[in-house]
């Protein structure tokens, strides 16, 4: 009882002496205005903040976490909220401060010449893909919630998307970074260097930290060419396997200017006929499973489109491919990626979803999904697999709804039990229980039957030697009890 007198008391203390350093519109402790930084996107937990903390500057940032660390205040950082594994949500308790980033939404400097942009946390995703597009270059991190999500988040869960095959998850595109430090210190290594020998990589600590060693306020972003050609075809193939061999195909006959390469089963795609409006059919006939891809020259009139037609024309031949179409307009291509898009809104309408973020190594996703789909299908008779993504980069997204006519919430009672098997194959594979999503609150415990000793000693090392008080979004990603 005292240790909650005490831990209350902290926490007034805190809002309190925040009020006066950041004013009212910078903490925000009613029902109201918490309750949308407290949303968890799968609907498992139910979180409940102290208060939502919105800082504008690094410096005040800097003030936050002084004083939780005087107060031993826990703290949750926080980008769009848009996270699937309760990584940027506290828990039940309310004795958690969300730290929100969302006010530090500044592009500081693109330098179009070093192919960088210099960022705060709070910006979000699509706003420097805009900025980058004005500059004539290319921020290629591309996903889902692009429209809400911040790059801090994204930095802080190395987040991944469908342009990874050709240039990297999120910690491949960093190359500086501002961080505040538990106690409250600031760390600038905002250097826009590609080259920089001079000892541990330390931006690479907090990028995938997920906010538990520290909080990346400011970000240097490598750029790219904006190319100047692309090409999207939607392919039918008739396995995986077969999905497989055009992709290794597109890499060599490319020369690896391969922009994504997305896999999707007929399922899938009749889940977004069904469900989601201006889904359209792109092929005549039907087929088990398809590719969506794009290719990307840097000049016009590189001849990419005959390279297309020349590698799916020698494919078909061999039976690698059994139908394709080419989009032959910026228009049809949108309507292609549509589908994919599609396919993650119609699974939330066909029923209950069991999912998994994994991957395994590229040449065994045919072998992964043949064994994950018998293993599930043996474990809930009528079960509906619905695997899909990013073949390109080994990343499934080995996602279940539940049998036709089955109750939802007996169906998703048993999401642990068949996480449990799913990853145990996972990890006899060579493959990662958590390929894009992190690891959060969701999987923090997992992680831990996969992780060796060794791996589990380093990680509670680095959290006790960067946060030894424990505060920085606790029960995440490592747990130390």
């Amino acid at each position: 009882m005292t240790e909650n007198k005490d831990s209350r008391k902290a926490l007034e203390t805190f809002k309190s002496r925040l009020r006066e350093k950041l004013g009212e519109k910078g903490v925000i402790d009613d029902a109201e205005g918490k309750a949308p930084f407290e949303k968890e996107w799968r609907g498992r937990y139910e979180p409940k903040a102290a208060c939502v903390v919105r800082p504008t500057t690094t410096l005040e940032v800097s003030e936050v976490l002084a004083l939780a660390n005087e107060l031993s205040v826990p703290i949750i950082p926080q980008g769009g909220n848009t996270g699937l594994v309760a990584g940027g949500v506290p828990f039940e308790g309310g004795d958690e401060v969300i730290l929100s980033l969302g006010r530090m939404n500044r592009i500081r400097e693109i330098d179009a010449q070093n192919f960088t942009m210099t960022v705060e946390a709070g910006c979000v995703l699509q706003t420097l893909q805009d900025a980058a597009e004005e500059a004539d270059r290319l921020f290629p991190l591309s996903l889902g919630a692009e429209g809400t999500c911040q790059i801090g988040g994204n930095l802080s869960t190395n987040a991944g998307g469908i342009h990874v095959i050709r240039y990297g998850n999120t910690r491949d595109l960093v190359l500086g970074l501002e961080v505040v430090l538990p106690d409250g210190r600031i760390w600038d290594g905002l250097r826009g260097l590609r080259k920089d020998n001079t000892g541990y990589d330390l931006k690479q600590l907090f990028v995938g930290g997920e906010g538990t060693l520290g909080v990346i306020t400011a970000a240097v972003l490598k750029l790219f060419p904006r190319p100047a050609e692309s090409v999207t075809a939607f392919i039918a193939v008739p396995s995986p396997s077969a999905a497989l061999t055009l992709l290794g195909r597109m890499r060599a006959g490319t020369g690896d200017a391969l922009k994504a390469f997305e896999l999707i089963p007929r399922r899938a795609l009749e889940f977004a006929l069904t469900y989601v409006e201006g889904t359209k059919d792109p092929l005549e006939d039907p087929s088990d499973w398809y590719v969506l891809t794009e290719i990307t020259a840097g000049r016009r009139g590189s001849g990419i489109q005959e390279v297309m037609e020349e590698i799916l024309a020698a494919a078909f031949e061999e039976e690698v491919v059994s139908d394709a179409t080419i989009a032959a307009s910026e228009g049809q291509a949108g309507e292609l990626w549509f589908i994919r898009e599609a396919i993650v809104e119609a699974q939330i309408h066909a029923g209950g979803s069991i999912k998994h973020d994994v991957s395994v190594p590229v040449s065994s996703v045919p072998a992964f999904l043949e064994k994950a789909v018998a293993l599930v299908e043996e474990m809930v008779p009528g079960i509906r697999p619905v695997p899909f993504g990013h073949m390109g980069d080994g990343n499934i997204h080995f996602n279940l709804t539940q049998p036709e006519g089955a109750d939802r919430a007996a169906f998703l009672a048993r999401w642990e039990e068949v996480n449990d098997a799913v990853h145990n194959l996972v990890h006899e594979m060579g493959g990662s229980i958590s390929a894009e999503h992190g690891l959060g609150r969701m999987k923090a415990e997992e992680n831990e039957r996969f992780k060796s000793d060794v791996e589990l000693e380093m990680m509670r090392g680095l959290k006790r030697l960067f946060d030894p008080k424990g505060i920085m979004n606790p029960g995440k990603v490592i747990r130390l009890d």
